[in-house]
């Protein structure tokens, strides 16, 4: 087998061991060291190669954006395990009930406040599925309607600060997390007025699949219903800017407010007399499980990017993704595409970890801000669980619903706002600003901008920061120079993965 075969045949082996249903974990660091086993046979990649695992792995334990990953989902499932959302479903359900689709709004906005406080989809989910799935059925809402509003809501927690998706795509694109967030803000809430829009256009065509709710369900009015949603409403906000407004104030790092969110939401629990010891531990177990299973896959994603870096794999990527017609057009839509196709079959720890590092570098050498590109890809993963029939969030919400929510009806209800999400990737691509008019940095974000400044680059391009592994972005400085073997190519890759270069 020759170098030029060995990155193709890697990624094809790496794709079949996801396919047949092979832990991600394991299936990157298989593959890797197969494939290093394979290339060290053949003379093609040298043994002291692996030697830079070590430094890999020691950097994953001691990045600091990755803390914030625990503290989030700590906060996440507190809250969500202390009523907030019942409370809040209940009093927004209130206030919107008279009108007609009232419940339908009220669950667009609390997934949108549960997002901002919360960010794990799986909480949101479950807890508007639990609480409002039964109420919007009992006044008479179709079911396709109240599933997919609940599961698309719940979603929200994918794109709206202080998202995990968000946290893994700032870290694997080497880029700010509070940049992230900031340029998430606002398509996360055009998201939410898009979902509204949509449920206003089929309370006009069909009103009788959102019904407004009966004055006898309307218990609480006037003052009453003024102090409910002030008691109910004030606490999250306060949590929000806690955590938000400290990150986008520049006052604390994303880790900091996710610790300090994490202590508010014990406050809060301890306000609402809803913590006890067995919260705590069911709290404690699940974080504890979602962070294993973060550092597992990313030192997995290591071992797999040592060997697909010294079989040239970076050179591969970047030929095939530069060479594509339409510049920087044609690379996004493909990307966007690809994105979208894998999302059917990996949630979005496993398109991150293993695709985006692979895109970074070519996003950057074809001028593209990487926040605007982060962004673009966190609103298309955000359909990694709407996606019938693989989607995360259609399993929550089917493990909740009443027995008389059939699949079908929840993957029917799905599909509109999966088409909103696209129609929303498609926006943002054509409309830049979107994101970068929130970021603290000028971003050079437009495609037309980037074919521009390709053009006035001629052969010059930026180096390309994916974790801790430096990829040459360039063809004249990711290939060997004339004369150079395999093993001094491996070489000068050693350098760089443990730092010997620097």
């Amino acid at each position: 087998m020759n170098l030029e075969m060995m990155a193709p045949v890697m990624f094809g082996s790496l794709i079949l061991f996801l396919l047949i249903g092979y832990p991600v974990a394991f299936a990157l660091g298989a593959v890797g060291l197969l494939f290093s086993w394979i290339g060290i046979h053949f003379d093609l990649l040298r043994p002291e190669l692996l030697q830079a695992l070590p430094r890999q792995v020691f950097d994953i334990m001691k990045n600091d954006t990755l803390l914030a990953i625990p503290f989030f989902t700590f906060m996440g499932l507190i809250l969500e395990r202390s009523g907030m959302a019942e409370d809040m479903l209940d009093t927004i359900g209130q206030l919107f009930g008279r009108i007609r689709g009232g419940l339908a709004f009220a669950v667009i906005f609390v997934g949108a406040l549960l997002a901002a406080t919360t960010g794990v989809v799986a909480a949101s989910v479950i807890s508007m599925g639990l609480i409002s799935l039964p109420i919007m059925l009992r006044y008479g809402y179709d079911k396709r309607i109240a599933t997919g509003v609940i599961a698309a809501s719940g979603t929200l927690a994918q794109i709206i600060p202080p998202s995990l998706v968000l946290i893994v795509l700032a870290d694997q694109l080497g880029t700010s997390v509070g940049d992230m967030y900031a340029g998430a803000m606002a398509p996360g809430l055009l998201l939410c007025l898009f979902y509204a829009v949509f449920i206003f256009a089929v309370t006009m065509v069909r009103p009788h699949w959102a019904p407004a709710l009966p004055a006898e369900a309307r218990t609480l009015h006037g003052l009453a219903l003024a102090s409910r949603a002030l008691f109910v409403m004030v606490p999250p906000l306060l949590l929000i800017f806690l955590v938000l407004g400290t990150i986008f104030l520049g006052i604390a790092t994303p880790t900091e407010g996710g610790a300090m969110g994490a202590v508010g939401a014990l406050i809060l629990a301890l306000l609402n007399r809803r913590l006890s010891v067995s919260l705590l531990k069911q709290a404690m177990d699940s974080t504890l499980k979602l962070s294993t299973f973060v550092v597992f896959i990313l030192i997995g994603a290591r071992v797999f990017r040592i060997a697909f870096l010294g079989v040239d794999g970076d050179r591969w990527v970047e030929h095939l993704l530069t060479s594509l017609p339409g510049g920087p057009t044609g690379f996004l839509i493909v990307v966007n595409l690809l994105v979208f196709f894998l999302a059917f079959f990996l949630d979005f720890f496993e398109i991150a970890f293993i695709l985006v590092p692979l895109l970074a570098p070519v996003a950057q050498k074809l001028g593209i801000d990487l926040i605007w590109f982060g962004v673009i890809l966190g609103v298309n993963m955000q359909t990694s669980f709407m996606h019938p029939p693989f989607g995360f969030a259609l399993f929550y919400l089917k493990s909740v619903a009443p027995k008389e929510i059939k699949t079908t009806d929840i993957y029917w209800g799905a599909i509109p706002y999966v088409v909103i999400q696209l129609l929303m990737v498609g926006l943002i691509i054509a409309m830049p600003a979107l994101v970068t008019s929130f970021v603290g940095h000028e971003a050079l974000t437009s495609a037309s901008e980037a074919e521009a400044t390709m053009q006035q680059m001629g052969d010059t391009t930026s180096p390309a920061s994916a974790g801790a592994i430096e990829i040459p972005s360039s063809p004249e400085e990711s290939s060997a120079p004339a004369g150079e073997t395999a093993s001094d190519s491996s070489a000068e890759l050693l350098k760089q993965l443990t730092g010997e270069g620097k």
